[in-house]
């Protein structure tokens, strides 16, 4: 009896890691995307430009729901996880401004182009976000995507170096926020 309660106990924890193996693009890709947000910071510390963009917002968000449709995305789904996607974006380049405004200057950095240099490499993002959200679906409507995804986005953040660490990981833990589908509950 021992034996066999043992032996169950391996299978759930091999199918917890596995879930959280194939949890981990995901979670890797929604943190490059935040990775972005200092170069956006930047080209808008540059231009003197709001962090706030609605209309870009609803662009991207409609982008991403229409793109959504051939991988048999929920509309709705995708628009709430890719608005929790942009409020991280967000958070972290109101986070970097308010540094910077603080200290009176932006780090050195070269010149940057937001429309033709950041946006073309977030809109491949957003595609490689809806193959992922569509790769995933099964396990993110599963009881446990909750624990399985913070155990993802944990395991990434151990291997962050850096002193936005901290940062990064409230920023992350956001633009995931969104991607389970099953209702939450205490697992």
């Amino acid at each position: 009896m021992i034996l066999v309660a043992f032996a169950i106990s391996g299978i759930d924890i091999a199918r917890a890691q596995n879930a959280v193996d194939k949890l981990q693009p995901l979670v890797e890709l929604s943190a490059h995307r935040l990775a972005l947000a200092e170069q956006v910071a930047f080209a808008k510390w540059d231009s003197h430009t709001s962090v706030e963009d609605p209309s870009r917002e609803a662009q991207v968000i409609m982008s991403a729901v229409k793109e959504s449709k051939s991988r048999g995305l929920d509309g709705t789904f995708v628009s709430k996880f890719f608005a929790a996607q942009i409020e991280a974006n967000k958070a972290v380049q109101y986070s970097l401004l308010a540094n910077w405004y603080r200290t009176g200057r932006a780090p050195n950095h070269a010149s940057i182009n937001l429309a033709n240099t950041i946006r073309p490499e977030l809109d491949q993002l957003q595609r490689a976000l809806i193959a992922e959200l569509a790769d995933t679906a099964t396990i993110r409507a599963g009881t446990t995507c909750h624990t399985d995804l913070a155990k993802a986005a944990g395991k990434y953040m151990s291997s962050y170096k850096g002193d936005r660490r901290c940062l990064h990981a409230i920023a992350l833990d956001r633009a995931l926020a969104a991607a389970c589908t099953a209702l939450k509950t205490r697992e």
